[in-house]
């Protein structure tokens, strides 16, 4: 039986999960699944080709790396953080600033936080991608493989010299962006007549292979806690719950609702029941 001292004993937070997610500014106005569905409504591009959170060993295999949004097409293997910031961002060496400025009736306050260069976490994480492929049997081009970063928030303003970069879409550049990859039956044709090594895309088969690694790339952890609150990181199993990781999308921790003394009953050995889900929406997706 899991007791309630397990389940947190066994999830151990990763100081990388989910951390592109993570940064300055107000809560975030849309999700992440909000922003995939988003995306492949504007481009065209069916549900099992873009790909949230997927999570992958870095190049030691010691640690685990995750991007936001992956988006497979023939054009390539796009690799996209997302950022909720807002306020002015600016780089400073190895270092990003964002600077938040609050007005109230008598006073400006105006806050600066030093975050860590996303555009180079993004390129390395891409690059560990190409190298997770590759060790799986997938050999894809390095120039294949497109970084992005994506700033979601209207109130974020990139200073003059990051909005020349190409890697960086702010919030009036995403709707292009994203129309970008709308292909037409041109294309289509083009595809199917000539080889991958003349047009310098991905060929059919290398699509098929890539979509099948990436199938089986897992996602972060995530509890849901009755607060409101979330944790997010690895789940480590329990060997008092004989679980199979590749058919469960859902553990749902209940408890007797009509018990009030909760934390007596913790402290007298309670412990939640568990029950295995399969659903699209998953909260402990498949690892």
């Amino acid at each position: 039986m899991l007791q309630l001292g397990n389940l947190f004993t066994h999830f151990h937070l990763s100081s990388k999960a989910s951390e592109s997610a993570q940064g300055p500014g107000q809560p975030h106005a849309q999700t992440l699944p909000d922003f995939a569905q988003h995306v492949r409504k504007l481009t065209g591009i069916r549900k099992e080709d873009v790909y949230c959170n997927l999570r992958f060993p870095d190049q030691f295999q010691k640690t685990n790396d995750d991007i936001n949004i992956v988006i497979h097409t023939g054009l390539g293997i796009f690799c996209i953080d997302v950022k909720h910031w807002r306020g002015s961002v600016s780089a400073h060496n190895h270092n990003w600033h964002v600077q938040v400025r609050e007005e109230d009736q008598h006073f400006t306050n105006t806050c600066i936080e030093q975050i860590e260069d996303p555009l180079k976490a993004i390129m390395t994480k891409t690059t560990n991608l190409c190298a997770h492929l590759k060790r799986s049997g997938v050999t894809v081009r390095q120039s294949l493989f497109i970084p992005r970063v994506i700033f979601l928030s209207p109130d974020c303003e990139l200073d003059e010299e990051l909005r020349k970069r190409r890697e960086l879409v702010s919030h009036s550049q995403i709707d292009d962006f994203l129309r970008s990859f709308r292909e037409g039956y041109v294309t289509w044709m083009s595809d199917a007549l000539t080889p991958s090594w003349l047009s310098g895309r991905l060929s059919y088969r290398q699509m098929d292979s890539v979509r099948e690694v990436l199938r089986k790339v897992g996602t972060w952890d995530l509890v849901r806690l009755h607060c409101g609150e979330q944790l997010k990181g690895d789940y480590q199993g329990c060997q008092y719950v004989a679980l199979n990781r590749q058919e469960t999308d859902t553990l749902e921790f209940s408890r007797i609702k009509a018990l009030s003394a909760d934390s007596l009953w913790f402290l007298l050995g309670h412990a939640p029941q568990v029950v295995t889900l399969s659903d699209d929406n998953a909260i402990l997706p498949n690892s």
